[in-house]
């Protein structure tokens, strides 16, 4: 699937969930996008630079786990214009749901055994900064289908407001990471 660009924010500081002029075209979230165009988008500030660069670790280490196939879904505060909306504060984290496939060979209990922490829901919180939850494409087709549209029914509405909003989409496959990791600076001017 091609990537779109980042759709901007609509009045109420949300990415719209489809494209107003067309509502029932394909235009619409989960938005592909590609993580250069992720991090030009959302690097506006120290706490979203600090999100950003823990959502990186966090899919090294998956990569490093194997899992290298798949996408993630982005949603939360973090794709909000929560800074100079209503509630005038930082993002604290990115939420994300990472759907792969598991290598050939490989099955669920050996990715568990090896790497427990990367499925350890509050532990990849405070390390990486990411509200992580995973899905696994290999699983049933009915597992997949309930998983998929209990995230989407869940993340197309804010949670306190319920207004309709749009989310991200990024391939989990490594080849951009580098690139998108090159897009930082830190004081002093050096990646």
């Amino acid at each position: 699937m091609p990537s779109a660009a980042i759709p901007a924010w609509n009045a109420q500081g949300l990415i719209p969930p489809v494209d107003v002029i067309d509502p029932v075209s394909a235009d619409r979230s989960p938005y592909v996008v590609t993580l250069t165009d992720l991090i030009l988008r959302f690097d506006t500030s120290a706490d979203r630079r600090n999100i950003l660069r823990g959502f990186l670790d966090y899919r090294a280490a998956l990569h490093a786990a194997g899992l290298t196939s798949g996408f993630q879904w982005l949603n939360g505060s973090f794709v909000e214009d929560i800074e100079n909306s209503t509630r005038n504060r930082p993002p604290g984290d990115v939420d994300v749901v990472t759907f792969y496939q598991l290598p050939a060979g490989v099955t669920q209990n050996d990715i568990l055994t090896r790497v427990p922490d990367l499925f350890d829901h509050d532990l990849v919180e405070t390390t990486y900064h990411v509200d992580a939850y995973t899905c696994q494409l290999n699983a049933s087709g009915e597992r997949l289908v309930i998983r998929s549209a209990y995230w989407y029914s869940v993340w197309a509405h804010q949670r306190d407001t319920l207004l309709w909003k749009g989310f991200l989409q990024v391939d989990l496959a490594p080849g951009q990471d580098a690139l998108a990791g090159q897009l930082f600076t830190v004081p002093g001017g050096t990646p």
